[in-house]
């Protein structure tokens, strides 16, 4: 096993003893979470293309107002509203708010975004650590709060998968509805893996051998959580991936396959 020295004092940005492709990973999660920042900025002002059929693309779920007001949760879109603000803008912010203040997406962004240490051992360009305590960043904290909406959109989210079994002569399983289905399935292992709702479930107990319903929670949770990484960088992927499918099919570029 490959050993290396860890100075004492901080170096200059970019300064490290290490001979290892360190600046690989950081690199990788700054043009991955780019790549999703521009594309769903642009899927967001959009504003059409994101129903085909039963299938609703997840960046507008749900749907709150649409120019016919059919299936809109409060009918067409208000006059007054401004062009620019679309469905996905009225709900973005929720999922997008629970990422953002993301335990796994903190350290990830910290360090591809503003270097916050490049990487373990390697110079950062700044002299103190200021941490989590001030402002901007003391408000990571209200991601607890954020996991009570994302618990809510994984309901939402599934009930769509649901919607998206039936067609107009009936019930049916397209390729869109396996594709939804597994967007459901990825956001509810991402989202119930949470640190917060492990905490939640049983982590602010020493002893849950007493609390055996919280026990099963706790394991249920901690199962979801040692592959947290794995499943926020998925459902990332394929929620984005879920707004192409249908966009693509409702501009006819794509055809959905029906498999029943």
């Amino acid at each position: 096993m490959s050993s290396f020295d860890v100075p004492l004092e901080r170096g200059k940005f970019g300064q490290t003893a290490r001979k290892d492709f360190w600046w690989v990973q950081p690199l990788f999660t700054f043009l991955g979470l780019a790549g999703f920042l521009v594309y769903s900025t642009w899927a967001a002002f959009q504003g059409d293309h994101y129903t085909f059929g039963p299938y609703l693309s997840p960046m507008y779920s749900p749907e709150i107002f649409n120019l016919t007001g059919e299936g809109a949760w409060l009918g067409r879109t208000p006059e007054w509203m401004p062009l620019w603000v679309t469905g996905a803008m009225l709900v973005l912010w929720a999922p997008g708010g629970f990422r953002i203040t993301c335990y796994y997406y903190r350290g990830a962004y910290y360090k591809a975004f503003w270097a916050d240490p490049p990487s373990c051992a390697v110079g950062e360009p700044r002299k103190k650590y200021l941490g989590e305590r001030s402002f901007p960043l003391i408000v990571q904290n209200i991601h607890r709060y954020f996991l009570y909406l994302a618990l809510v959109f994984i309901v939402l989210l599934a009930h769509d998968a649901w919607k998206a079994m039936w067609f107009e002569n009936g019930f049916g399983i397209g390729v869109g509805t396996l594709v939804l289905l597994a967007n459901a399935i990825l956001l509810g292992g991402y989202t119930l893996g949470c640190h917060s709702l492990r905490h939640l479930v049983g982590g602010i107990y020493d002893r849950l051998s007493r609390r055996p319903v919280r026990k099963t929670a706790y394991d249920c949770v901690s199962c979801l959580n040692r592959s947290h990484m794995v499943w926020a960088w998925c459902s990332l992927i394929w929620v984005a991936f879920s707004d192409l499918y249908v966009r693509m099919c409702s501009m006819g570029i794509w055809t959905d396959w029906r498999i029943l």
